[in-house]
């Protein structure tokens, strides 16, 4: 694994972790192959809404419904990063027409972009630079509650505290 950025662990509701089963979630993709085999299976309806997507900890995507919370498609485990993924098609092949960081679950910083652009490119799917649309969380160190940081406010929308500049929702990390 040398090489991978930071790992994430599921730092959520504790009854949605308990109610992951094996085989749980989501398709792995390692290829150009195995996305194509996974994209012609996905309905209209589906293609017009994100899905959820995880970098596992071996750098491979994992894609299922937009209706999948993110621990269930990581199948328990801890990601390289976590949210919401959407694809298009341009001059015949699929892109990434809009991806973001958005996991309540994980609460993944946005420097684990680089763990998403890795595993888009291992399977030749044209991306765009960053995220999308990037969330910002932080944990509260008087509260303990988890935020989403908006428009540069790093107050705790909960107790008024202020937040760290740095991540820092995961207190084992």
């Amino acid at each position: 694994m040398a090489g991978w950025g930071r790992g994430y662990r599921y730092v959520g509701p504790v009854e949605l972790k308990a109610a992951v089963r094996p085989g749980d979630g989501a398709r792995r993709i390692g290829s150009a192959a195995d996305f194509g085999g996974w994209i012609v299976e996905q309905s209209a309806a589906d293609l017009a809404e994100p899905f959820t997507f995880v970098v596992g900890m071996d750098g491979l995507l994992r894609l299922a419904s937009r209706r999948s919370e993110h621990v269930a498609c990581a199948g328990g485990d801890m990601v390289l990063s976590a949210g919401e993924i959407s694809f298009g098609r341009e001059a015949d092949r699929w892109t990434v027409s809009e991806v973001s960081n958005q996991s309540t679950g994980y609460c993944p910083d946005v420097s684990s972009w680089a763990e998403v652009a890795r595993a888009l490119d291992a399977i030749g799917l044209r991306r765009p630079s960053g995220f999308t649309y990037e969330v910002v969380f932080r944990r509260c160190p008087d509260c303990q509650e988890h935020n989403i940081v908006r428009e540069d406010d790093f107050v705790c929308v909960f107790c008024g505290s202020d937040l760290p500049a740095a991540w820092n929702v995961d207190p084992t990390a």
